[in-house]
């Protein structure tokens, strides 16, 4: 199996997303899927014990955003911070975005990476042992046969196994498909790739206001650099997906839908709340709710979701005393403090506005969701300094904090042997 040769050279020329190795210095890129504290809530129920073995797959990992943050957040989960029992494997076709990862490993001093030219349509016949995780993102939605891609991927994955998977969203990316057939008529003459960038530059100056992709907020990726517009809109082989089409695809591959990230995005009680047109939404299940809160929203241009072969792998607080909360890329001390002076959570979801009501304790909650204290210690430290505080109050408190800032993704659970 192959894929076509014009992506392939789109990527060598322009590889994607443009990085530079000497970036490495200054910040860890992370981002969702992959981070090891969500793939672990949505995928192991929180139980994954990241300082032993553990093997990840980026299938098509372009420049490296996904391969760098897992192998350095696995290598930060061993016990001296260099660990090799948390392993990555990079697998992709481009030469020139391989040799920018490699270089960015470099810079980190990483060593727990495995570099593999190809595709992943080839994973099935690489004679690869099998992984615990895979990430997949922007990748399908380029493949001639998305099914197949998703097929060779499962065909690697562990029985226990998940991945993160991220495809365009149709309605987010509203404008971009005309502008693509629109610049495929134009740069017909064109003898390469740089001068169909240099004539997608002088039209996008050009535009009337009410061209859609002119009037779409939401897709500014060609704005960063030549890469990210070549990526846009100039690919060979692109489409997007709406919810409906995504469980398509993934039915087509035995898999088990887990989840949306970030869950807020997919309730239909974010967009609406008139009780007549909930009452009716209530009763779809979930994944035609998903679609309808898409439909509403219609700003989402990409979706990611994660896929497991069990059933129920999310976190949740059927263990609540021994539940341990921990912020995603959020610092407790500084989100406690915002929270003493306010009784709502602001949010915006690409233009639409959240006011998330929040419980009293919150601050004081917040202040200790540091990922080693689990529930029952939490509860401990502020009964002390309010003895007429009851288990079940507290309860009932934590789960309304952590419904509000697990649906901004923002919160999540963990377990630990005792």
């Amino acid at each position: 199996m192959t894929v076509q040769p014009e992506v392939q050279d789109q990527y060598e020329a322009y590889p994607y997303p443009s990085r530079n190795p000497a970036d490495e210095h200054k910040r860890l890129i992370t981002g969702s899927p992959s981070n090891l504290v969500e793939l672990n809530h949505y995928l192991f129920a929180g139980k994954r014990d990241f300082s032993q073995s553990f093997r990840a797959l980026v299938a098509g990992g372009g420049t490296g955003d996904a391969t760098i943050m897992l192998a350095q957040q696995l290598a930060d989960a061993s016990g001296d911070g260099k660990g090799q029992v948390g392993q990555v494997t990079y697998l992709d076709l481009s030469s020139a975005s391989r040799a920018i990862v490699e270089a960015r490993a470099k810079a980190r001093g990483l060593n727990n990476i495995t570099f593999l030219s190809g595709s992943l349509l080839d994973l099935p016949n690489l004679g690869l042992e099998p992984f615990d995780y895979i990430d997949c993102c922007g990748v399908l939605h380029h493949l001639t046969s998305p099914e197949q891609g998703l097929k060779a991927l499962t065909s690697v994955l562990k029985e226990d196994g998940g991945m993160g998977i991220m495809v365009y969203g149709e309605y987010g990316r509203e404008g971009v498909y005309p502008m693509q057939d629109l610049l495929r008529s134009l740069g017909k003459d064109c003898s390469n790739l740089a001068e169909k960038v240099k004539l997608t530059r002088r039209l996008l100056e050009k535009l009337p206001p009410t061209n859609s992709f002119n009037r779409n907020p939401f897709v500014i990726d060609h704005k960063a650099s030549d890469a990210e517009l070549v990526d846009l809109l100039l690919h060979s082989c692109d489409r997007a997906y709406t919810v409906p089409q995504i469980a398509d695809l993934v039915a087509s591959s035995g898999l088990e839908f887990t989840a949306f990230v970030e869950p807020i995005r997919y309730k239909v009680d974010t967009y609406i709340k008139d009780a007549k047109l909930l009452q009716h939404a209530h009763a779809l299940c979930p994944l035609e709710q998903a679609a309808i809160a898409e439909q509403l929203a219609s700003n989402m241009k990409l979706h990611v979701f994660y896929l497991s072969r069990q059933k129920e792998t999310i976190a949740d607080l059927s263990q609540a005393d021994k539940a341990i909360p921990i912020f995603r890329e959020m610092q407790p001390d500084i989100i406690a403090e915002s929270l003493k002076k306010t009784s709502a959570l602001k949010s915006n979801l690409d233009g639409i506005p959240l006011n998330l009501p929040l419980p009293r304790l919150s601050a004081a909650i917040a202040k200790r969701c540091d990922g080693t204290n689990n529930l029952s210690e939490i509860f401990a430290e502020l009964k002390e300094l309010d003895t007429r505080l009851e288990w079940t109050k507290f309860l009932q408190q934590f789960k309304e904090f952590y419904t509000v800032f697990n649906d901004l993704n923002h919160l999540l659970l963990k377990y630990e042997d005792n």
